[in-house]
C-alpha cells in the first residue's frame, strides 16, 4: 500500500517538484531526485526527447519522473545518471524526518 499514492500526492504545501512534503521518507527522496533530474537537465540544456535517446529511457519514464508520477526504479536512475553524468540518488541517511502524525520542524522541502 505504500506505493499506491504516487510521490507526488505526498505534497502538502506547494507544487512538486518544490513542495513541503507528508513525513514520507520515500517520497522525499523521489522528490529530491525529480529536482535533481529537471536542474541537470537544464543545466545541460537537454530536453526529456534528447535524454531519453541518449539514455535508453522512454521519455513518458523522464517526464513521469520529472512530474512525481512513478517511483522511479534503480534501473531507470543508473541510465539516467550516466547519460548526464550527474548522482540524481540523495543522500537521505541524514535528513531529520518527523515521524507520521508529528508536526514538521522545518517547513522547507529538503535539498540533496
Amino acid at each position: 500500500m505504500r506505493r499506491a499514492k504516487k510521490p507526488s500526492s505526498f505534497a502538502i504545501d506547494g507544487d512538486w517538484p518544490h513542495a513541503v512534503m507528508e513525513p514520507h521518507r520515500g517520497a522525499r527522496v523521489a522528490q529530491a531526485i525529480a529536482r535533481k533530474l529537471a536542474e541537470a537537465m537544464a543545466e545541460r540544456g537537454i530536453s526529456a526527447n534528447a535524454l531519453a535517446k541518449k539514455s535508453g529511457v522512454n521519455r513518458q519514464v523522464i517526464t513521469n519522473v520529472l512530474n512525481g508520477t512513478v517511483w522511479p526504479d534503480m534501473l531507470t536512475l543508473v541510465d539516467l545518471e550516466g547519460a548526464l553524468g550527474v548522482l540524481l540518488w540523495p543522500d537521505h541517511t541524514q535528513w531529520r524526518i518527523p515521524e507520521p502524525g508529528t508536526a514538521e520542524t522545518s517547513p522547507r522541502p529538503h535539498r540533496g
